[in-house]
């Protein structure tokens, strides 16, 4: 009998209180380690920047950025942060390679702060959707190249097509870089959308609510928003959010700083500045040199 004299039965109420409070200790401290695993993310979206001047310097940055996200499992989706005019068409192209074969493994959303024009565009082409604010500006699909200069005097070459491009030939490599660009936007928004070849040759910026009218652009939004969508098309109801900060760069040729729609580019300190070496810009904005705009200034 559980009131029996021996004390049986309070032995067993004891055991029995004992058990519970160990089930109720073991429980305390296995909850907090349930409750992590329940409310862990359940995945990341990865915020890569495009800043600047765009050329070999700074596309590496971004491409191993790129590298890093479709190699990393723990991330789902990249948002493009983009404020930039552009810049070297060989470079503009590289980076597009690189959007294009992360949008092939993952969502992509592109985000302009506040330019996003010429070979930038170009490059965030194959994002699936592209957000602008109303005031960013878009567009200016365009290429442009300096015409051939003259030999230096006494200079001696090795063969007679040797830097040797007439105007005519410039014009036609501009030109075949241009429906090349062309042909991309086409490719890429052609069903959205509203203006025609015709008019996207003719290189024209647009503001960011134009740019959405037009199809030139997706969404009015921020970066906050892009994320969420890039999220949303990653199926991420919980998901964080890793940023890559953009490239320092030091030494560079071509240099980010911008006096309003000027692109200042530093004199070539190697030399190269008398060869004639076609260098064809997808780059909205005025280009001048370093020693241009001192002499402006001091004039």
């Amino acid at each position: 009998m559980s009131n029996s004299p021996d004390g049986s039965g309070l032995t067993r109420v004891q055991s029995y209180a004992l058990v519970v409070a160990a089930a109720i200790l073991l429980s305390a401290v296995l909850a907090p380690v349930a409750y992590d695993r329940t409310t862990a993310p359940d995945g990341r979206v990865a915020v890569i920047s495009i800043e600047g001047y765009i050329s070999s310097g700074t596309v590496s940055p971004v491409q191993e950025d790129l590298r890093e996200a479709r190699e990393n499992e723990s991330i789902d989706a990249v948002v493009l942060n983009v404020d930039s005019p552009g810049g070297s068409a060989a470079a503009s192209e590289q980076l597009y390679l690189s959007v294009q074969r992360t949008a092939q493994e993952m969502p992509v959303v592109a985000s302009v702060k506040s330019t996003g024009a010429s070979g930038a565009y170009y490059a965030m082409l194959p994002a699936d959707d592209i957000y602008v604010t109303p005031a960013s500006i878009v567009g200016s699909v365009g290429v442009r190249g300096a015409a051939p200069g003259p030999s230096l005097p006494g200079e001696i070459k090795s063969g007679p097509d040797k830097a040797s491009a007439t105007a005519d030939q410039r014009r036609a490599q501009i030109e075949t870089l241009q429906r090349a660009f062309v042909g991309t936007v086409m490719k890429h928004r052609g069903d959205v959308l509203e203006l025609s070849r015709t008019e996207v040759a003719h290189a024209k910026v647009y503001t960011g609510a134009r740019a959405v009218d037009n199809g030139m652009a997706d969404e009015i939004g921020s970066t906050p928003e892009a994320i969420r969508q890039a999220a949303s098309a990653a199926g991420l109801e919980d998901y964080e959010v890793v940023r890559k900060e953009p490239p320092r760069t030091g030494g560079l040729i071509l240099l980010q700083a911008q006096n309003g729609d000027t692109i200042v580019v530093e004199k070539s300190p190697t030399g190269y500045d008398a060869v004639d070496t076609p260098t064809f810009l997808m780059v909205y904005g005025e280009v001048q040199t370093e020693n241009e705009v001192i002499g402006n200034v001091s004039a």
